[in-house]
């Protein structure tokens, strides 16, 4: 079931670099259970790349949040 991004956000940044990790293990399987023909759910492998892309986006944003704040603190 994929993940609302809500449910994201109220992630820790190192929590969410561990569920990517986890996520980018899980289409790599995936993927080997698709070339051995053992794969039972093929939607999966979209959902999870697709997980990975919301977990991206989300650090993404925060560390140019950050680098912002940072910048404006410098500034100032």
């Amino acid at each position: 079931m994929p993940t609302k991004i809500s449910e994201l956000r109220e992630k820790s940044s190192d929590e969410l670099t561990s569920d990517r990790t986890n996520l980018r293990e899980e289409a790599l399987n995936l993927r080997i259970q698709q070339e051995s023909g053992q794969l039972e759910n093929p939607a999966r492998i979209r959902e999870a790349r697709r997980e990975v892309a919301r977990i991206n986006t989300l650090l993404s944003e925060r560390r140019l949040k950050s680098a912002a704040e940072a910048a404006d603190t410098a500034a100032e």
